[in-house]
């Protein structure tokens, strides 16, 4: 890599869901604009400049409930309207293991898609380590949309809509699940994930768990919002960006949660 060019390893893209078509450049815009850097800082380091000025390559990971090539066709054409690109499918089938080496030397970016998040859980956990290792090292960056912003965290909240038989947040958003879940995500950044939190009301299941002490720190996003760890210039900070808003959860003195909410531009310490 040339001293010239940054590094996009360990940017980390978090999309809270939502199709608004307005809003896909400011919510997918930024993570090919890395994606873009990390083709142009491989070219650099090859010393041969190809390929440098050419689409960055998205390698979109999919957990195949039976309708994959139709969910990939709309996340394809979310991202190329949101920037100069070249999505390409990588179809989980439900049940099966996602393997690091579906990176190959050609991808400049992860984007992992949206879904049933327990069968995402399954199919990525234990390549965790791994892929983590490899974005770093290859400088890579990962976006995660809905389900893939849940596993960023290292600990996932899955889904459930009970804590301890008590109802926290609707049924419908449970994810087939009664009691709520945390199971090991990929560990890209240090707070728990929830999305669609406006519009599927899942702010109150990340209170629940943060007020029970099962997470430290958590941030529910709403649909058609980004939050973007370690960007440049924001070391220890998330950038929020979109339409809606993201809700860092952290526990209150003498019990309960602190709710802060950000809006588009605004900023939160990640820890």
């Amino acid at each position: 890599m040339s001293s010239g060019t940054k590094s996009s390893g360990g940017r980390v893209f978090l999309i809270g869901g939502g199709w608004e078509e307005t809003t896909a450049g400011v919510v997918h815009g930024p993570f090919l604009r890395a994606a873009r850097a990390a083709r142009a800082a491989r070219a650099a380091s090859e010393a041969s400049g190809s390929g440098s000025g050419s689409a960055p390559r998205i390698l979109c990971v999919i957990v195949d409930e039976g309708d994959g090539a139709e969910q990939f066709a709309r996340y394809d054409v979310a991202l190329r309207k949101a920037g100069d690109c070249t999505p390409v499918p990588l179809l989980v089938p439900i049940g099966k293991r996602f393997e690091v080496g579906a990176v190959t030397e050609d991808v400049d970016g992860v984007f992992v898609c949206g879904g049933l998040t327990p069968a995402y859980q399954e199919a990525l956990a234990e390549a965790s380590g791994a892929l983590a290792s490899l974005l770093l090292e290859r400088g890579l960056p990962y976006a995660g949309f809905s389900a893939g912003a849940a596993l960023a965290p290292r600990d996932a909240v899955v889904g459930g809509w009970l804590a301890n038989g008590v109802a926290v947040c609707p049924p419908d958003t449970a994810e087939d699940l009664d009691e709520i879940e945390i199971r090991p995500g990929l560990g890209l950044v240090p707070f728990g994930v929830e999305n669609h939190a406006a519009q599927w009301g899942t702010l109150g299941r990340l209170a629940a768990v943060v007020a029970g002490g099962r997470l430290a720190h958590g941030v529910a996003i709403d649909e058609n919002t980004l939050v973007e760890v370690g960007g440049d210039g924001a070391e220890g900070r998330a950038r929020v960006a979109g339409r809606g808003r993201a809700h860092s959860v952290r526990p209150a003195p003498g019990g309960g949660v602190l709710v802060r909410s950000y809006g588009d531009g605004e900023s939160f310490p990640v820890n």
